[in-house]
């Protein structure tokens, strides 16, 4: 069986809802951040030098990076449900989608959230970081606007990955000029397997707003 170790309120969520979408069995070891610092506490190094969540083990291995979380399930356990034919006009969407959310799109809301910790000294850096916030939600409301689903008609693993940059601009109140975006995170919020995964995941402050 699987092992989720999760952090609460952190991008491992969407582990959980992919397992849940797949169907697969798995078992969760909880963390907690500390109240203070925020940080992942220090027992997550026991599982993964980097002291980072999600990790999973299934068996003997042991996966890190949520990215390479995801393309390990769905390439092991999917039955032609998130993972779109190579030869499908859909692929080619679901690759960009499923790496340019942890690479360009959370990119300036990390950098955002770091710059804020600066107070007076982060300012001049603010207007750019803006900008480039902007620039990802536009082009997500493109691709919104033209489709159900960031892979096209269809939901495959790349939603999975990029709810959460949406969920976390939403969280800072970035969304209210993009209609299609929220339409998006409310119709993923609506999911049967993500509210089972919210239920078992504990404390996410990036969901439902009514969680």
């Amino acid at each position: 069986m699987i092992t989720v170790h999760h952090l609460n309120n952190s991008r491992s969520q969407r582990i959980l809802w992919l397992l849940e979408e797949l169907n697969v069995k798995y078992e969760i070891r909880h963390y907690q951040r500390d109240v203070i610092t925020n940080r992942a506490p220090d027992e997550l190094k026991v599982i993964h030098p980097l002291g980072k969540s999600p990790v999973i083990e299934d068996g003997n291995l042991i996966i890190a990076e949520t990215g390479a979380i995801i393309e390990y399930l769905l390439n092991k356990y999917d039955k032609n449900q998130l993972l779109p034919n190579k030869k499908d006009e859909e692929y080619n969407d679901y690759l960009h989608f499923l790496h340019f959310a942890e690479g360009s799109a959370m990119l300036p809301l990390l950098l955002s959230l770091f710059n804020g910790f600066l107070g007076k000294a982060g300012a001049p850096l603010e207007p750019l970081i803006s900008k480039e916030i902007r620039n990802i939600l536009n082009y997500c409301e493109q691709q919104l606007t033209k489709y159900e689903y960031f892979a096209r008609n269809k939901i495959t693993g790349a939603d999975i990955l990029m709810i959460f940059p949406l969920e976390a601009a939403r969280s800072k109140g970035l969304l209210s000029d993009y209609e299609a975006c929220n339409d998006y995170v409310e119709k993923i919020h609506n999911r049967v397997a993500y509210k089972a995964a919210l239920k078992r995941g504990g404390t996410y402050s990036f969901g439902p707003i009514n969680n």
